[in-house]
């Protein structure tokens, strides 16, 4: 049983939203942080990269210039709080895909008791930073990324939904359609919550950390009355409805090693086939492609050559580091290790190419998406995956809900 619950978010006005909303500032250039604070006096990223904090190193003080910057939005009207208590419907397209899903108050103690799961390791100075943060900003800005068992009655409340004029619709400048609703109705706020009490797992696709440390934070909070704190905001999406990328290598040098030999190590466990074509992408599970010098090959693991049973075993991320990356090429830490490099596969197999003959990365290695079924599986035998093995969609925007933890 999951408990999820509706709650009072604090936004933007309708006509601000597309002005507030933005993306993390660490996937912005210094040029393009520069460029959106002097033309945009509404943009999130002026509460969570103040003008003041920027050169601070991460602590309270950066974190009381946040609170500040938020207090000021708040203060000019350009965040506002909901009188009563809701769930959010949001919906996004981009590039032909649609995604779906609600935005909701879900309970630590789901995470606590192992009903929330994950397939990565958190880092415990990450974790520490990030309650940090939260404890002295009061707010949480970034929804966690949970998926679910898909459900029919779900579907059919956010159908009734699509079919209505949404709060929010605009057009980010990379062309990403972002709509929100808002579900005020009680019988469809008790028809959500019903539903969920009978999903028997919730899985992290994306945002570790901050689950964590919202859960961090509930235990250092523990005394304080009122439930809040014990709730941290997530963006909950069935499973058919979130799509998982490929996470693709890219690696420097070759270990003093030919492209001749190379190859030639392969074969001990591989089936190396040259590809004539000036780009290759896996076709199905256990199907690598490599980029070497120009030349294409597939490289498909022999039997014998990995555990099928195991759920991380027989990851091809796995299978990679494990039977190239570190025998052949020397990488043992794909995590420290400065040669090795990561392109989503959103980037396409193209960009990963290009990595290559602009000789930046002497090899590439494409990867076959993870699916689903594969991240459960991790999850649920308590394992994790390997580094970057995953680039999962939707990203969501920052600031168009806020949560507030304690009050300010």
């Amino acid at each position: 049983m999951i408990s999820i619950k509706p709650f009072k978010a604090i936004r933007p006005p309708r006509d601000k939203a597309y002005l507030v909303a933005t993306r993390s500032y660490l996937s912005y250039s210094e040029d393009e942080l520069d460029e959106k604070l002097q033309n945009n006096p509404f943009t999130f990223l002026h509460v969570i990269n103040p003008s003041k904090g920027r050169n601070l190193p991460f602590g309270k003080e950066k974190y009381q210039e946040v609170k500040k910057c938020f207090k000021k939005f708040a203060n000019q009207g350009v965040f506002i709080q909901d009188s009563t208590e809701n769930y959010y419907l949001y919906r996004q397209v981009k590039e032909g895909n649609e995604y779906i899903g609600l935005i909701a108050a879900v309970s630590v103690e789901d995470y606590f008791e192992g009903k929330i799961k994950k397939h990565e390791n958190t880092l415990t100075n990450r974790e520490k930073m990030f309650t940090d943060y939260l404890e002295s900003t009061g707010f949480n800005a970034e929804p966690v990324l949970l998926t679910y068992r898909d459900d029919f009655r779900l579907n059919k409340i956010f159908a009734e939904y699509i079919e209505q004029r949404s709060e929010y619709e605009f057009t980010s400048t990379d062309k990403v359609l972002h709509q929100l609703w808002l579900i005020e109705d009680q019988k469809h706020i008790k028809q959500i919550t019903e539903a969920f009490k009978d999903q028997e797992a919730l899985y992290i696709a994306d945002g570790h950390h901050r689950c964590s440390s919202s859960s961090l934070l509930a235990e250092r909070l523990a005394d304080k009355p009122g439930q809040d704190h014990r709730h941290f905001m997530a963006f909950l999406i069935g499973e058919e409805q979130m799509k998982v990328y490929d996470f693709n290598r890219l690696i420097k040098g070759t270990n003093g090693k030919s492209e001749e030999q190379l190859v030639e190590e392969l074969h001990h466990e591989f089936l190396v086939e040259p590809i004539e074509a000036d780009v290759y992408k896996p076709e199905k599970f256990h199907e690598i492609g490599m980029y070497i010098n120009g030349n294409w090959y597939k490289l498909v693991p022999k039997t014998g050559s990995f555990n099928p049973q195991s759920p991380v075993g027989r990851l091809d991320a796995e299978i990679l580091s494990k039977k190239i990356l570190k025998p052949i090429l020397g990488i043992q830490n794909l995590k420290t290790d400065s040669r090795a490099g990561f392109l989503p596969g959103t980037e396409g197999v193209s960009g990963l190419k290009s990595k290559v003959d602009s000789g930046v990365f002497d090899i590439a290695f494409a990867l076959y998406p993870v699916a689903v079924e594969q991240i459960k599986q991790v999850a649920d035998a308590g394992k994790t995956m390997p580094p970057k093995s995953t680039y999962i969609e939707p990203k969501l925007r920052s600031g168009l809900t806020i949560y507030q933890i304690l009050e300010n």
